[in-house]
């Protein structure tokens, strides 16, 4: 079995994980499917439980990450606002970014690993 590398990266605010692998994850599936329940069956998860993490990192950050959009013809939905783009996009870049910086410890602790 070929070892993985994961970097879990989550910032706290209080008791609440503001951001996390997971929290990014559900807002890519947001901005896929322009919904939570949506987003939320993408995932394997109960509508209230994505809700519920939309909720926290909505009340972690100075401004919304995730806001309703007005009905229409086909009933509103769910989107990332900028800021909600700009937490993501920094997400995956400090996910990179890490993973540049620790490339050759990494390569050193992988010779390490059983085969």
């Amino acid at each position: 079995m070929k070892p993985q590398i994961q970097f879990r990266l989550r910032i706290t605010r209080g008791n609440d994980i503001a951001v996390g692998p997971g929290k990014i994850d559900l807002l890519e599936a947001i901005a896929r499917n322009g919904s939570i329940t949506a987003a939320a069956r993408e995932m394997g998860m109960s509508y209230r439980r994505a809700w519920l993490l939309v909720d926290t990192m909505n009340r972690c950050f100075r401004g919304l990450v995730v806001e309703a959009e007005a009905g229409g013809r086909r009933g509103g939905g769910t989107r990332l606002t900028p800021l909600g783009v700009e937490v993501v996009g920094r997400y995956r870049r400090i996910e990179k970014l890490a993973a540049a910086a620790g490339a050759n410890e990494l390569r050193a602790l992988l010779r390490h690993m059983a085969r």
